[in-house]
């Protein structure tokens, strides 16, 4: 046993370069994920955007006492005014910059950690999303990886990657979604998606046959391919490949930001330094691998021991199809307030059609004109736009309103709210003639039905999209 804990706290020899790329490449996607929302946060959460933070934190004060501490863990308790707000964003994304550049990285990657989960607490919905959740999983244990690392913290990246793999996988059979047991998923996936590219648009084309064998391949990968992570060489290394490549396939015809290159950094973890020799400098892979100091151990050892029942206990309610019940559900929540462990559900079901929300605005109650948006689609005319790895925030959350879900309606209706205040921080979210001739007085909404259309279609009229207006939805 003495051996054996040994052991499991030295650094892997044959895994120092996947260890320096994944490092590289998490601190790229922090940098990313800082100034992404650096220009977003005010509108968002400050005190003149959206779901202002300091509304939030009093009603978290009311209802939780001091229990907010630990359900919010945050540094915006010291200060949640929009300066701060857009400084922490700020120095995140420098602290990202500084660990790339291999500066003080263990310090440098617990900067990224703490100011990312105060932006993602101050973000609520807007940040509740599986990226963030990743990013901020992944994150916390690079703080142990970085400097040094230990056998434990390379098998829990892999085993976060098999968790986010499996469960995406489970979530879709749990689901009931007929799209899925169908093999019809793919079908409308590329159309309904929140925010589609231009490759989506190409994709949606494919024969039928080609979308449900791609519907069955996605279950495969999540399904059966997680388990060969847990395999000898080869087999984790195919599972790898297989992983990749859907990943791949996901980036050419989807914007979903940075989880796609975030799940190809924990596939780093799959292959050994023989494996990734011509990636890297030699100077990583020469010196001996070392071991993680005393201190550090006796610090990440519960940790570990936390993560690792809550994720079991994770896989376990979701296979099953229950909630958790008990100590595991105390658990859950105390390691979700810190987004250590996390239940990951990529696509459980599938939209059946798209249902675009069209708003219109009016300086008159007269005159309107469609209420333009930086990606969400609008103008049928214009190519679905490639943004990733950016995430906006506000274009990505309207598509869920349509649904009537309260959390989305009051986020619409405060949005609309701030529009006709003309808040200078959500205008800014919006395209710079959004508001041209002053704040909008008067406000109506309709759905309407897009449809991608076809190469004939596309050739003879110049659109991407075909729209036909539904119902009104309020306010009418």
């Amino acid at each position: 046993m003495g051996r054996f804990w040994t052991w499991m706290w030295e650094g892997p020899d044959d895994h120092r370069v996947a260890t320096a790329l994944f490092l590289k490449g998490l601190a790229l996607i922090y940098g990313v994920a800082f100034v992404s929302l650096m220009g977003q946060i005010e509108g968002l959460s400050g005190s003149q955007g959206i779901l202002p933070l300091a509304e939030a934190q009093a009603n978290q004060a009311r209802h939780l006492g001091w229990e907010r501490f630990l359900a919010f863990p945050s540094l915006f308790w010291l200060n949640a005014s929009d300066a701060a707000l857009v400084g922490a964003a700020g120095v995140g994304a420098a602290a990202a910059a500084l660990a790339l550049l291999g500066v003080f990285p263990r310090a440098m990657f617990l900067a990224c950690y703490v100011l990312y989960l105060s932006l993602y607490h101050a973000g609520s919905i807007f940040l509740n999303f599986q990226w963030d959740t990743l990013l901020l999983e992944a994150g916390f244990l690079a703080i142990f990886l970085a400097g040094g690392g230990a056998r434990l913290v390379v098998g829990m990246m892999r085993l976060l990657l098999f968790k986010l793999r499996f469960l995406s996988g489970v979530s879709k059979l749990t689901s009931g979604d007929p799209a899925w047991s169908s093999l019809s998923a793919v079908m409308a996936y590329f159309e309904v998606q929140p925010l589609p590219h231009v490759g989506a648009w190409y994709a949606h084309q494919l024969p039928e046959v080609v979308l449900r064998s791609g519907a069955a391949l996605v279950l495969f990968v999540e399904l059966v391919v997680p388990f060969f992570f847990l395999m000898p060489r080869s087999w984790r290394m195919a599972g790898a490949w297989m992983t990749i490549a859907l990943q791949l396939m996901i980036l050419a015809t989807s914007n979903h930001n940075w989880i796609n290159i975030l799940t190809i950094l924990l596939c780093l973890f799959l292959f050994d330094d023989k494996a990734l020799a011509g990636w890297a400098p030699r100077r990583w892979r020469d010196g001996a691998a070392g071991s993680m100091a005393t201190g550090m151990r006796l610090l990440f050892a519960p940790l570990a021991a936390v993560i690792l029942t809550t994720s079991a206990a994770q896989v376990y309610w979701m296979v099953i199809d229950k909630h958790a019940t008990g100590w595991s559900r105390t658990l859950e929540t105390v390691a979700g307030g810190f987004a250590v462990a996390n239940r990951y559900h990529v696509f459980p079901t599938m939209k059946p059609e798209r249902l675009e929300l069209v708003i219109e605005t009016s300086p008159d109650g007269r005159t309107w004109r469609p209420l333009k948006f930086r990606y969400k689609p609008g103008d049928p005319s214009e190519p679905p736009r490639f943004v990733l790895p950016h995430q906006p925030r506000l274009d990505w959350l309207l598509w869920f309103v349509p649904v009537g879900n309260p959390e989305f309606m009051l986020v619409y209706e405060r949005f609309l709210g701030r529009l006709a205040e003309g808040s200078p921080p959500v205008l800014a979210l919006l395209p710079p003639d959004a508001a041209a001739g002053g704040p909008p007085r008067f406000a109506r909404t309709h759905l309407a039905l897009y449809r991608f259309t076809d190469f004939e279609t596309r050739a003879r009229t110049g659109r991407w999209w075909t729209v036909t207006p539904r119902v009104p939805f309020p306010p009418f």
